[in-house]
């Protein structure tokens, strides 16, 4: 995927590069199937590429073709699926820098555009009014597609972009010489950039949705709903359906995107972590790439595969990657058993049941179907509980085994017939609400779960009742790391710390497509909510987006490195508790769960320093990461030239805001990585570094002052490592560069032998 000869070509450069890419096309397929000579896809913009149909025999021999930087099949990538910017706002020691400090700044997010590459987007919801909001910027390029249920009315001042595209899936046999064509998701074939999932609104709302006053989903969570830069422009990018995202339409979006004049591309999706491929192959490390040489950020989920280290995706370091949190906020569902005793579990549900009337309460095993397993019918398999038995009766669940989810099992019950549902589960994992609609649901915990099984056991008619849900609010500890959130180091780099931050991601209201009337999908009485709660990294990601836009607002040059550095050095590690941040195990978080801390927008708007991570960096990086010259050359449409040492170990050096060092072993010589600092704060000022090193480890800033002033604005520094006596195993401490009310913290994680 080589890079475009020019930023700004025009139609006949346009016509060549087709005309050039069909030539390619027609040297490796044989004439007798001239017919698939035809890009499904073409890239031109920002980057010279195309998508089309070939055998793997095909691809092969395109791939020897000189200026072919690289060939891979059509990946098939995952969506990571209102309290929370006030959270980040005021109640994470945030409150000490008051909104009126900075309202000297020149704020003007509604020039600012963010593209989200998502589901889709619902234009009738109140977060995409464009009330208050004034013309549309002069640099925004893009179109408003039309559908059979989108007009081109249905944009406007906020929403000043759509686009959608026909995803085709391209797949061969194992012998590589047949080829199938499917579909990718009927949805994206009604050819409407229209949200039919539900995913790319709540997103969009997240980054940059309106103000809207008494927003709630059923009455829970009301409150004001707004994104975090709630003036920004919207342009959405229908590249994904229910069953997945085709990464050949993926980079076709971030194409057109960069093309439209978008600031900031956001991006809630990613590769399966079992499955990741070579930044060459990764239509989004691609993708971004060639943003990030055009000015435009883009920031990406880190995946929902956590707990388990070496899980987190989209890591390539010209990504803003980031983790999951929740904020201070949980939903209580009450268990209320036949004796009186009363159980605080979690879940979302708009039961009608109370406390008058008790149901027959009963262990899945207990109504299981003949010759069903046991341990299926405890799990509430489907197939595995006999509806007859089941009808009438709330019926406890177990969560031995996850790839059944909350959902089939209340499906599976609510199909029985099942009054309602208990689930007992790890405590780690019930830091995500789940919603079970109308559905009478609630979540324990083992330790409920045992007290709940002993008063089945030891009654002959056990009986129970599931309350409908209460908020609670100014819940504490929070944030918490989400126990889905995908975790570090990378499986790709151990010499670049991913993720990168943390931002909210569990129990998030947000703008939604409506719900159907379906009985059981809405609570009597009521009409389907413009809103909806849910939890993921993909609702982390727009939030960070979000961050990025207001702070683009005020410093209009900052490059987006500029701004990753600020959000990443002004993040904090501690909890509305003034504890450091926990894991949903209430451990100690540490930079590989939760990268180097939660955003806090307001103080990164005056970092005092940044670090400038520079082409040069990234280009250094496909170095040391083992890319060929030429290659790297094809890419950047550059002269680069690799440096002579180009080891893997260097990748810790490029001017990274966070440091991380894949081997340390026992009194080998100090590991030294260098970092430059450009002041943005005060012209005149000195800071003062101050090392929190782990145990058994010696770490060192030299220079320890940095004084600026005058012309000299930009200084560098050097850190050395040395394992001293440090046990195996990854450490982590901290830099931090002190001057006044500025701190400049350095995260760093070294992996000691």
């Amino acid at each position: 995927m080589g890079s475009s000869s020019s930023p700004n070509r025009n139609g006949d450069d346009y016509q060549i590069s087709e005309t050039s890419h069909l030539e390619l096309l027609s040297s490796v397929i044989p004439r007798e199937e001239n017919e698939r000579v035809f890009l499904t896809h073409h890239f031109s913009h920002a980057f010279s590429g195309f998508s089309a149909m070939l055998t793997e025999r095909e691809a092969s021999a395109l791939s020897g073709h000189d200026g072919v930087v690289s060939v891979f099949p059509n990946p098939t990538l995952q969506l990571h699926t209102t309290r929370s910017w006030d959270f980040l706002d005021s109640d994470l020691g945030m409150n000490n820098i008051t909104s009126s400090a900075y309202r000297h700044l020149p704020i003007k997010s509604d020039d600012i555009i963010v593209g989200i590459i998502d589901t889709g987007i619902w234009p009738e919801s109140p977060s995409f009014r464009d009330e208050g909001i004034g013309k549309i910027p002069s640099t925004w390029k893009g179109v408003c597609m039309e559908g059979p249920d989108f007009k081109k009315s249905n944009c406007n001042r906020k929403l000043i972009g759509a686009r959608y595209y026909n995803n085709i899936q391209v797949t061969s046999s194992s012998g590589g010489n047949n080829l199938t064509l499917t579909k990718l998701g009927v949805t994206n074939n009604k050819g409407s950039p229209r949200d039919s999932v539900g995913h790319g609104t709540h997103t969009s709302s997240i980054a940059a949705g309106a103000i809207v006053n008494n927003a709630s989903y059923y009455g829970l969570a009301k409150g004001i709903a707004r994104g975090g830069s709630p003036s920004t422009r919207i342009a959405a990018y229908k590249t994904c359906s229910e069953l997945g995202c085709s990464g050949a339409t993926l980079l076709k979006a971030i194409d057109d995107a960069i093309k439209d004049g978008v600031h900031i591309i956001s991006i809630s999706i990613g590769l399966s972590s079992l499955f990741q491929s070579d930044f060459s192959k990764d239509p989004i490390a691609i993708g971004a790439f060639h943003a990030e040489q055009a000015g435009v950020m883009v920031v990406c989920s880190a995946g929902n595969d956590g707990p388990d280290p070496y899980t987190v995706v989209n890591t390539a370091p010209w990504i803003f990657t980031v983790a999951a949190s929740n904020i201070d906020r949980n939903f209580l569902s009450t268990i209320v058993l036949g004796n009186g005793k009363i159980f605080q579990g979690i879940g979302i549900n708009f039961s009608n049941l109370t406390r008058s009337k008790m149901y027959p309460l009963v262990l899945g095993d207990e109504v299981a179907a003949k010759f069903a397993p046991a341990s299926e019918a405890r799990n509430c398999y489907p197939g595995s509980l006999d509806y007859n038995k089941v009808a009438g009766k709330i019926v406890v669940c177990v969560n031995d085994d996850p790839s059944i989810s909350r959902r089939i099992k209340k499906l599976v019950l609510q199909d029985a017939k099942a009054i309602g549902m208990i689930l007992i589960d790890d405590e780690e994992n019930q830091d995500v609400p789940f919603d079970a609609d109308v559905f009478p649901f609630s979540e324990v915990t083992n330790l409920q779960g045992h007290q709940i099984l002993h008063y089945i056991n030891s009654t002959k008619n056990p009986t129970a009742t599931i309350l409908g849900t209460t908020e609670v609010t100014r819940y504490k500890p929070s944030p918490i790391v989400a126990s889905f959130s995908s975790r570090g180091p990378s499986a790709l780099t151990e010499n670049i710390l991913k993720p990168d931050v943390m931002a909210p991601g569990i129990g998030i209201l947000a703008a939604m497509i409506p719900k159907s009337d379906e009985p059981g999908s809405v609570p009597l009485g009521e009409k389907p909510s413009p809103f909806g709660i849910r939890s993921g990294t993909s609702m982390a990601c727009p939030h960070v987006t979000g961050a990025a836009a207001f702070i683009k607002s005020v410093h209009r040059m900052w490059t987006p490195s500029m701004i990753k550095s600020a959000l990443m050095t002004t993040a904090t590690e501690y909890n509305n508790l003034r504890k450091h941040v926990t894991n949903s195990s209430n451990f100690f978080a540490n930079p590989h769960e939760m990268g180097v801390g939660e955003i806090d927008p307001l103080r990164a708007l005056n970092p005092g320093l940044v670090f400038k991570t520079e082409l040069q960096d990234y280009l250094k990086f496909l170095c040391y990461y083992g890319y060929s010259k030429k290659n790297i050359r094809s890419m950047s449409n550059t002269n680069f030239n690799c440096p002579k040492n180009s080891s893997e170990d260097l990748i810790s050096n490029i001017n990274y805001p966070s440091i991380s060092i894949k081997t340390l072993s026992r009194h080998q010589r100090p590991k030294v990585v260098t970092r430059t600092v450009t002041n943005v704060g005060p012209t005149n000022a000195t800071y003062i570094a101050k090392v929190q090193a782990p145990k058994g480890m010696v770490v060192k800033a030299v220079p320890n002052k940095l004084v600026f002033y005058g012309s000299i604005q930009k200084l560098s520094y050097q850190v050395s490592f040395y394992n001293n006596d440090a046990t195996s195993g990854y450490k982590f401490g901290s830099i931090t560069w002190l001057h006044g009310q500025h701190y400049v913290h350095t995260i760093f994680a070294v992996n000691t032998k």
